[in-house]
């Protein structure tokens, strides 16, 4: 498939499971996809076949933004699926199949439009121990569909523990590498407001995340700067990249002339800013590189550009999946976000070609609840475990579809 489907695996909603008998069921060996079918029917339906060679403990859910379904299985060897070979239907736009973690697989349908599960059934043949999971899905609404999906933790379904997620994702190369990136600094001190500035806040909660994510034991982390100076946008992206790190996340709290703004939003590379507040942004943020007397913008030679282009194709999915991840984990952790947390703009620090990068602004130095927000230790900590939950999330992911990328 052209497009990469973005896995979500946290998140606690709604389940759909399949009888009780087959969720119990104990498989005695690695169960195969035998065929597969996706086709759509009367009456706004759309029916999914799946035949395995034995039954296996399941379970399927629905996932918003964009729109998904998810369909979970004890570990399925997946070799007889043929991408879209098996795709006959209009409301399935892509497919993707994977492990997401030790003995554990999943398949994800990307839904072109709202759809909701209307019937989904394993059934095992006795005589030959052969299964067929039938699922039905029927035309919905965005409202309904959005009140219904959310990832369930649920009763029988074996717990998966962060210390295994994360295992599975580092593999034997360590802990993920991340780079926090605290904003501005030095001759640059970013928003201010009221004798506070933007640049001594980020670095403050830099060293707050920083701390969060060691606590875990499971990740290593590097700074872009741990004082009150400044380093050029170019020396930063460059630092991580020295540092071989595994994501790039840069810190920020923004202000804003006029209006009110509230909630945090989440930055990945565009380059055309996505709205004019966001094309405001990245022309300040550019600005910035400039006064460290370093603008590398056009120093890439035609070859490197194509190869960074190259990188991209790989990287940019990637980054998305990393925005929308720690997206559903600050919402999590603090309730809210920004009414339009995903956003794109062409910063300089999100350019790095082969580095998974995001730019966090945390909220608004201009309004008064988020500068209040910034300077509570208690909701700081709330925002650095959501932070930490969804690159744990992301990073699961990541694994899932590590091995279905191009090599």
């Amino acid at each position: 498939m052209s497009r990469l489907l973005h896995l979500l695996t946290v998140l606690g909603c709604v389940l759909v499971f399949g009888a009780t008998t087959s969720i119990a069921q104990q498989s005695g060996g690695l169960a195969r996809l035998q065929s597969a079918s996706m086709e759509d029917a009367r009456f706004g339906r759309t029916v999914i076949t799946l035949d395995l060679s034995q039954g296996v403990p399941w379970r399927l859910f629905t996932l918003d933004e964009p729109r998904r379904l998810v369909l979970d299985f004890r570990e399925v060897d997946w070799s007889g699926m043929i991408g879209e070979e098996v795709n006959s239907s209009d409301r399935i736009s892509a497919l993707r199949v994977g492990r997401f973690q030790p003995g554990w697989s999943r398949m994800v349908l990307e839904l072109a439009e709202p759809m909701a599960v209307e019937q989904a059934e394993l059934q095992t043949q006795p005589e030959t121990g052969l299964a067929r999971l039938a699922v039905t899905l029927r035309r919905s609404d965005d409202e309904s569909f959005a009140k219904t999906a959310g990832a369930p933790v649920s009763p029988g379904w074996q717990a998966i523990r962060p210390e295994a997620q994360v295992a599975a994702q580092a593999g034997q190369d360590g802990p993920l590498r991340v780079m926090l990136d605290p904003g501005h600094g030095g001759l640059d001190p970013g928003a201010e407001r009221t004798g506070i500035n933007e640049a001594d806040l980020m670095l403050q909660f830099a060293f707050e995340l920083r701390e969060a994510l060691l606590r875990t034991g499971r990740y290593e982390v590097f700074l872009t700067r741990e004082a009150d100076v400044f380093v050029s946008l170019e020396a930063r992206v460059a630092m991580a990249q020295q540092a071989n790190a595994d994501l790039f996340v840069s810190l920020h709290a923004d202000a804003i002339a006029a209006g009110v703004a509230h909630g945090a939003t989440v930055y990945v590379l565009d380059e055309e800013a996505s709205d004019e507040a966001s094309a405001a942004l990245a022309e300040r943020h550019d600005r910035d590189n400039l006064l460290g007397g370093v603008d590398l913008s056009g120093a890439d030679d035609q070859v490197a550009q194509v190869l960074m282009e190259i990188a991209r194709l790989d990287n940019t999915p990637r980054s998305a999946a990393l925005a929308r991840h720690l997206v559903n984990g600050i919402r999590n952790a603090l309730g809210h976000v920004h009414k339009r947390p995903l956003r794109k703009a062409g910063f300089s620090v999100l350019k790095a070609a082969d580095i998974p990068s995001v730019l966090v602004e945390l909220g608004f130095l201009s309004t008064q609840q988020d500068l209040k927000n910034l300077q509570d230790p208690a909701w700081r900590a709330g925002m650095a475990a959501g932070i930490r939950d969804g690159i744990e999330a992301w990073s699961i992911e990541d694994e899932a579809l590590s091995r279905l990328r191009r090599q």
